[in-house]
């Protein structure tokens, strides 16, 4: 049986450690950490425009090479189709080879858009150019300069400080063990697919049983705070962007502490991988004290800090040529699907009880917004960005919180050895749904 005093990804490390490099860690974990913070969480007012320093840094690269950016948003398209092709995971399996496909009609689309051919709908301001202008482009450019940034956030500390001081919180809140609180963080700052990275093997190591890496997956694995800037600003939401985020990340929790407790989540099987034990997690001491030393090992043997921005700058672009042509694709197919089709209407009939029980105005659109989120995390903020401040709020939250999207985050769980299914998914994504229109409602009327 394994016992474990605090979450710790490196247990044989050595603990003694001289003076100068207690000094130097500690320099590591204020000073980077602190860089970090001030780059994703406080608001700057810069050419009369108050937001985040990554939202500015965006900006004015936008400004400064209008011309270039659409060019380089191409570039990284026709890179992230050909990856799968590289890698030879195209065909590993069923889903794989469906995201492939769509990865080159993502790249197809793309070309048409930048070099003006094809079909009239196709130019339609709220069609492509919107998908590629909007989108495409603050994605491109926001998630690797946002993983520069990420390297400072996540990597000298402040993740395993905070993981340790919230894992007396989690069992009997989420019934996950404490260590989940690493994941947690990690998906919410960092991105979903690092998080189930760390998920998936955790599992695999026996620590997680089969509900908890489960609950782990659908519950915690949501967007990163990069992505989330996307969202506020397509909603207008960045002069609140600290009241967004803070207020989206608790509803997100408060969610999952529901969904583990009704079906499907609460009925999934407490086995774990391959039969393997449960672990044992206890802690003994000053937790304060056990958070900061494990800070103060992370920060002693994180990497050099231009490796370490240079392994995150790689995860970033990787992420981005991943998102970009599924973007594209499967957002196109999801906004030709609104646009053209009652398909979204009618699952929006689903939510529409909710979002008129609540008061929401335009209460259809905002029913509709919420059923096409289940395509591409961005859509619903593209269905409401005319719509009044209220509606935009609890779309913006629930394009988050709802957490199961096909474009991206459904093949990637699907990929993990956690043995989910689909009807399960969909079946957490409208609980989700419905229980963050309940909860973002009376905020956003409280806010505005």
């Amino acid at each position: 049986m394994e016992k474990e005093t605090m979450i710790n990804p490196s247990p044989h490390r050595p603990h003694v450690s001289s003076p100068n490099s207690t000094s130097k860690n500690m320099v590591k974990f204020f000073l980077f950490s602190a860089i970090g913070i001030f780059m994703f969480f406080i608001p700057v007012t810069m050419n009369e425009k108050s937001s985040i320093m990554l939202d500015h840094i965006v900006t004015a690269i936008q400004t400064a090479v209008p011309a270039l950016v659409p060019y380089y948003a191409l570039l990284v398209i026709l890179m992230g189709a050909i990856y799968p092709f590289y890698t030879k995971t195209w065909n590993k399996d069923k889903v794989n080879t469906i995201f492939s496909i769509f990865k080159i009609i993502g790249l197809a689309v793309a070309v048409m858009i930048v070099f003006r051919f094809g079909p009239e709908w196709l130019f339609d301001p709220s069609m492509g150019p919107f998908l590629f202008e909007k989108l495409v482009i603050s994605v491109g450019l926001l998630v690797p300069i946002g993983s520069v940034f990420l390297a400072l956030l996540v990597g000298y500390g402040l993740l395993e400080f905070i993981g340790v001081l919230l894992q007396p919180v989690m069992k009997p809140i989420w019934k996950t063990p404490g260590r989940s609180a690493i994941d947690a963080v990690a998906s919410f700052v960092g991105s979903y697919s690092i998080g189930l990275l760390i998920t998936n093997r955790v599992f695999k190591e026996g620590k997680y049983s089969i509900k908890e890496a489960a609950i782990i997956a659908t519950g915690f694995s949501t967007v990163s705070a990069t992505f989330m800037i996307v969202v506020a600003k397509t909603l207008g939401l960045m002069e609140i962007w600290n009241t967004y985020f803070w207020t989206t990340l608790a509803i997100t929790f408060i969610v999952t502490a529901i969904t583990v407790r009704i079906w499907p989540l609460r009925s999934m099987s407490e086995d774990y991988y391959d039969g393997k034990e449960p672990p044992k997690e206890s802690f003994s001491g000053s937790r304060l004290q056990a958070a900061w030393k494990e800070a103060m090992d992370t920060a002693e043997h994180s990497p050099a800090l231009w490796k370490n921005i240079s392994i995150n700058l790689k995860d970033g672009l990787v992420m981005t040529m991943s998102i970009l042509p599924s973007i594209m694709s499967v957002g196109l197919l999801g906004l030709v699907l609104a646009e053209f089709t009652p398909v979204f209407d009618w699952i929006g009939y689903i939510f529409y009880p909710f979002t008129a029980l609540v008061q929401l105005p335009e209460p259809l659109l905002a029913a509709k917004a919420s059923a096409v989120g289940i395509a591409e995390m961005f859509l619903p903020a593209l269905l409401v960005a005319e719509a009044a401040l209220v509606t935009k709020f609890v779309i913006g939250v629930v394009s988050v919180s709802a957490i199961i999207f096909f474009s991206a985050l459904v093949p990637c769980i699907l990929s993990t050895d956690i043995p989910i299914s689909i009807p399960q998914l969909l079946a957490i994504w409208v609980e989700r749904t419905i229980l963050t229109i309940l909860l973002a409602s009376p905020i956003a009327f409280l806010l505005f």
